[in-house]
């Protein structure tokens, strides 16, 4: 933190009451770099932006950066959380807040913290500081930046100048592990463990012992526990478990013979992958209960293999908007498809004036992460009726590609998965109303 010891026990001594004490090792460290990885709910963006704002009660000259790798996603984070740790340290009416440019500076000293997305390098290079001096960069969910290079770009261009009373830059970097052992920002963190310049740290939502975690959350935590323990180890205990062959555990698909009499269906959503001249094309129906369960109601399949003449799109239309009228669910919640099919659904829009929403996809492995997070919770349910049989199929066959575990970005394997494509498309994008949302 720097060179007065009397100075770091009085943050101490004013954090006592708030910070978990897990973390006093993080905030004592003399180390110049920080990494703080762990589990969900374990506290460490709490943690952390409450330091920065003690620390920026002891110099009142210095200025904070928080990075997120998106500048989009700054604000429902970092800048949040700065805000209420200065809430917390009751001294949010001395800072004025702004958004453009996101900026929390002090009314009248005119110095704070300061926003930025990596996802614009020159950007970061090019940033001005009103007064005073950098002190300390934040980068949050560090794991989304492509590797360790951009944290070392941005640490270069603001370590070049000696800092009044001795202090070092400190850089923070936080985030919850990635699955996969091959993932750069877990090898990086295991070859810092002789680091000189690096503490590292680790923590759980077991390490809250101040009761930021709500008992609905523990809960909530206990049921991915029961439900799906290696998911529950990964996320809340964040350990790197890695992929096995196979994406999904199929016990975690409930069937059921007949729909639940206390937990009614409030909404009926479609999702489609359209295929044409060489590859099937599944359309899903799902429903989301009182409960926020989701049930496969039916699937319908279509597959031109084998056929001399293929399906023409107006054909796939017909056939689609028929399976649609004959689940019988007159209210739709949601039509969702592939963002890249264009063809179907312009010809859908003008058959039957419905428009199918483009699904805003990611890379494979994020948003098969979101379908686990359901799945682990227990809420996903099948009908088990005939036509959901080739879902249950696919997705038993389901697999990662071999040749791209050992990288950033796992691939499954692209063979008979028409079913599965429609149903993550589903959940991607349903996340907000399913829950989901991070």
């Amino acid at each position: 933190m720097g060179a007065y010891s009397a100075q770091q026990e009085t943050m101490v001594h004013d954090l006592y009451e708030r910070l978990n004490p897990t973390f006093y090792r993080l905030l004592l460290t003399d180390k110049p770099n920080k990494l703080a990885k762990g589990g969900r709910s374990g506290t460490k963006s709490s943690a952390i932006s409450e330091i920065l704002v003690q620390k920026k009660i002891l110099y009142p000259d210095s200025n904070m950066i928080c990075f997120r790798q998106k500048a989009n996603s700054l604000k429902m984070s970092v800048y949040n959380q700065i805000m209420w740790a200065l809430n917390e340290a009751g001294i949010a009416d001395q800072y004025q807040f702004r958004t453009n440019p996101m900026t929390i500076l002090h009314k009248e000293r005119r110095t704070g913290f300061y926003f930025m997305g990596m996802d614009d390098p020159q950007k970061v290079k090019s940033i001005k500081i009103e007064k005073g001096y950098v002190s300390d960069l934040w980068f949050e969910e560090a794991d989304a930046l492509r590797d360790f290079s951009e944290i070392d770009t941005v640490q270069d261009t603001f370590i070049r100048n000696d800092l009044p009373h001795g202090l070092e830059v400190n850089t923070w970097v936080s985030y919850n592990p990635p699955r996969g052992q091959y993932h750069w920002i877990n090898e990086w963190t295991d070859s810092l463990a002789n680091n000189p310049d690096w503490y590292v740290h680790h923590s759980t939502y077991k390490d809250d012992l101040r009761g930021y975690n709500s008992q609905q959350l523990l809960r909530k935590i206990e049921n991915y526990k029961k439900n799906d323990y290696d998911y529950y180890r990964w996320q809340y205990l964040g350990e790197v478990i890695g992929f096995g062959s196979n994406i999904y555990n199929m016990n975690l698909f409930n069937l059921i013979d007949e729909l639940p009499a206390d937990d009614p269906i409030v909404d009926v959503a479609y999702s489609a992958d359209i295929g044409h001249q060489t590859s099937a094309t599944a359309v899903l129906c799902f429903g989301i209960t009182a409960k926020n369960n989701v049930i496969l109601l039916d699937t319908w399949y279509y597959s031109p293999e084998g056929k001399i003449r293929k399906k023409a799109p107006s054909e796939l239309s017909k056939d689609v908007y028929e399976f649609i009228k004959s689940t019988g669910y007159p209210h739709v919640y949601k039509y969702t498809i592939d963002s890249a099919e264009g063809g179907f659904r312009n010809q859908y829009h003008l058959d039957y004036g419905v428009m199918w929403h483009g699904v805003n996809k990611k890379q494979n492995h994020i948003m098969i992460d979101y379908t686990h997070d359901l799945l682990a919770q227990g809420r996903v349910y099948v009908l088990n009726n005939e036509n959901n049989q080739i879902f249950l199929e696919q997705a038993k066959r389901y697999e990662w590609d071999e040749k791209t575990i050992k990288t950033d970005a796992p691939k499954p394997i692209a063979i008979e998965d028409h079913t599965v494509d429609a149903w993550i498309y589903f959940v991607v994008d349903n996340l907000r109303r399913l829950g989901l949302k991070r």
